[in-house]
């Protein structure tokens, strides 16, 4: 664990793109990236399936298995987890999970996170909380919950959908642990996080649903007689 821990330095925070499969993972490999996460939307729609069931996470085991090659430290999102799927994620090579509350009952997820220590204490256990993702947000509520998960031995801790300065300060200073948030649109940039004390930043499903905005514009481009981009990645470049 302690390679893919010593990438979270609160300041200078990792970027974390997240993939849903392998050709996107040896993309971000040539273009420098150390690590990676997988997306549970991106796994699971690729799969015709819900997100934030559980439907997709035998799926993301078998990619953290298949990633294995590219030689990318992986970190995988097995949803609302079990300690089964943090065990069976770590055998198929992944360095940390990220294990997500559903704005669920604190102590049932807190309880998990230590089961998950306990179980495989090598693996980097990201204790996602869910006070701001679909929701309005109430920091208060993410601060006592972070709290929990990282007194029950969570190595990182993790607010997606919050945005406001102010409000990622108060999450930064609450834990000693590292703090991961999302890219959002409208939020503050990689370096204003990192100027906040963000530790970790994940691009979520951004980067899948980008792609899937690129799979439409481009049909739609030849549709209507539009020139066509010259600087995409060649045959040879994916084959290769």
């Amino acid at each position: 664990m302690s390679a893919f821990q010593d990438l979270h330095v609160p300041g200078k925070p990792l970027l974390l793109p997240n993939v849903w499969d392998v050709a996107g993972a040896r993309m971000l490999a040539g273009a420098g990236f150390a690590a990676v996460g997988t997306t549970s939307l991106g796994v699971a729609a690729s799969e015709g399936l819900p997100d934030g069931e559980g439907a997709a996470v035998d799926a993301t085991v078998r990619l953290v298995e298949r990633l294995a090659p590219v030689g990318l430290l992986v970190t995988a999102d097995i949803e609302g987890g079990s300690v089964e799927a943090a065990v069976a994620a770590a055998e198929a090579g992944a360095v940390g999970v990220n294990v997500e509350d559903g704005f669920g009952d604190p102590s049932v997820h807190a309880r998990l996170v230590g089961d998950i220590k306990r179980a495989v204490p090598e693996l980097f256990v990201n204790a996602r909380t869910d006070t701001h993702w679909l929701r309005a947000g109430d920091v208060g509520e993410a601060v006592r919950r972070i709290r929990m998960y990282r007194d029950a031995g969570a190595d990182g801790v993790f607010v997606p959908g919050v945005k406001a300065p102010h409000d990622i300060e108060r999450v930064v200073a609450a834990v000693d642990v590292p703090v991961n948030v999302l890219a959002l649109p409208g939020g503050p940039t990689a370096q204003q996080l990192g100027e906040l004390g963000i530790a970790r930043i994940s691009l979520g499903s951004l980067l899948f649903r980008a792609a899937l905005e690129a799979v439409v514009s481009t049909a739609q481009a030849v549709q209507r007689n539009l020139p066509l981009r010259e600087d995409l990645p060649s045959y040879q470049d994916v084959n290769g």
